[in-house]
């Protein structure tokens, strides 16, 4: 239970931190954005970011070993990079069409993937 806690709240911490660190890429086109210039963006992405650490640091304490969770420090950094890279292909796929995934960038994931089994032995 405290692994699968642990995997959803590191999921949805990293959908805010996707937004945080690229969404101002896309969203730096719309009218607020416009007139705040960089400046209401980089508070726009601390806001969002302070919702990421809000879900990254209760993941992290549930999950980890010395807390009484099922991952140790570098199980837990493996999975978080892995969810990661899960979240941003798709924020990618639907904010950014333009940016196609290609045959290396899947082999790289296959890789991350095999990263957490071995890891997790």
């Amino acid at each position: 239970m405290k692994g699968l806690a642990t995997i959803a709240l590191l999921l949805f911490s990293n959908v805010f931190m996707t937004f945080a660190w690229y969404g101002h890429l896309k969203f730096q086109h719309l009218t607020f954005f416009k007139k705040t210039g960089l400046f209401g963006l980089i508070v726009a992405s601390w806001l969002i970011a302070f919702l990421e650490y809000s879900l990254m640091v209760p993941a992290n304490r549930i999950g980890y070993q010395e807390n009484g969770g099922p991952f140790s420090l570098l199980q837990l950094k493996v999975i978080q990079e892995v969810i990661t890279l899960l979240v941003f292909v798709g924020f990618t796929l639907v904010f950014f069409k333009n940016e196609p995934l290609k045959w290396n960038h899947f082999v790289g994931f296959v890789f991350l993937v095999l990263a957490v089994y071995f890891i997790r032995k």
